[in-house]
């Protein structure tokens, strides 16, 4: 395992072992059945390329009136409880007592992509966001305060942390692209991301 800093995102390389990957995998598959992927229409009407859901509290959801949390699946029931596996990982590279709200999982199909955002749904820009990579490469974009300001990017791979706080916290940020099947983690090819929120 190695540790680097991009503008301010402290990026651990390698943290999750092989073993580990495929153990969250498992703890993911429940969550996965309970609350199952959906595709999000965002203002202006488009369907986001990347599908998701979440565990925990609330869950992250975006609509044509906007973007915030809610408590509740869009099929009507309420959100898994966060696996503790992964909140492990929070409270190691946090060491924080306070538990996150949310854990929002993203996953990216061959093709798909998120744009440059920040993450500011929050009520307490104070903590941090911890986002676990597992499966295929994806090509991370990050910036600063600024939407049009300078951008610089790093791969990452399946096992990849990286925490966003301090100066990260509200930083642009986005994937601009996954190698498709470069990894052998998920049967089907893609990219699993999961990001840890305090929300309230």
């Amino acid at each position: 395992m190695s540790k680097l800093r991009l503008r301010g995102f402290e990026i651990h390389k390698s943290y999750l072992s092989r073993a580990g990957q495929r153990d969250l995998i498992d703890a993911l598959r429940p969550v996965l059945k309970a609350a199952p992927l959906f595709s999000p229409t965002i203002p202006g009407g488009s369907k986001m390329s990347v599908r998701m859901t979440s565990a925990g509290a609330f869950g992250w959801y975006a609509d044509t009136e906007g973007y915030r949390y809610v408590a509740q699946h869009p099929r009507g029931m309420g959100w898994p409880e966060i696996p503790s596996s992964i909140l492990a990982i929070w409270h190691d590279l946090t060491g924080l007592e306070r538990q996150p709200d949310c854990c929002l999982i993203n996953y990216y199909g061959e093709g798909a992509r998120m744009g440059l955002h920040q993450d500011k749904d929050e009520a307490d820009f104070s903590y941090p966001v911890v986002s676990v990579s597992l499966g295929d490469d994806g090509l991370l974009r990050v910036g600063g305060k600024n939407r049009s300001g300078k951008t610089d990017s790093v791969w990452l791979s399946s096992g990849d942390v990286v925490v966003m706080a301090g100066e990260a916290r509200l930083a642009y940020h986005g994937v601009d692209r996954i190698r498709f099947k470069s990894s052998r983690l998920l049967p089907k090819g893609g990219r699993l991301n999961l990001t840890l929120r305090v929300v309230t």
